[in-house]
């Protein structure tokens, strides 16, 4: 019996999981300060992050962990797309969002310090001291809002990316 490789019947589960993604992803914005299933990795991509940036000096090494587990997402999507796979780089650019918002959590903790830390008490926080060496620790509220806004608006990207890819494999 033939295999009906039409390619509407390829992309309705593309159109499908676009819409599931977008939808799993629009409340991670919509409420970044819950756990989230990929919080995990980011977090371990995190901490990778102060390794890989250690030999740059202190503040970058510190940097390092938020700037890495966004990174390290995008690399993916680069990667995605530079074989030309346009729509898994755009259900990877949903991870992007994530790990920023994710970042804006932490980032907004800046003054409070109220979220655990993996090394426990008298462990540096990463955003307290990057704000504070930068002399911007009273913009914690509005750095963290710009970091979350990225986020939501790079979600929201890769959904519009993700559904025209969706469509335009018709």
């Amino acid at each position: 019996m033939p295999v009906n490789d039409s390619p509407s019947s390829i992309s309705r589960p593309k159109l499908i999981l676009a819409c599931l993604a977008g939808v799993y992803f629009l409340w991670c914005a919509w409420d970044p300060y819950q756990w989230h299933l990929i919080d995990g990795v980011n977090l371990v991509i995190h901490e990778a992050g102060h390794f890989v940036f250690m030999p740059f000096g202190e503040f970058l090494m510190i940097a390092g962990g938020s700037l890495f587990q966004v990174i390290m997402p995008a690399a993916f999507v680069l990667y995605f797309y530079s074989q030309g796979n346009p729509y898994s780089a755009a259900l990877v650019l949903f991870w992007v969002g994530e790990s920023l918002l994710n970042v804006s959590v932490y980032a907004a903790d800046a003054i409070k310090m109220e979220l655990p830390l993996l090394g426990g008490e008298g462990s540096t926080h990463d955003w307290n001291y990057l704000l504070t060496s930068m002399g911007v620790l009273p913009s914690t509220g509005q750095i963290a809002g710009m970091v979350r806004v990225l986020g939501t608006v790079v979600i929201v990207t890769a959904l519009g990316w993700a559904i025209r890819e969706s469509l335009a494999a018709r």
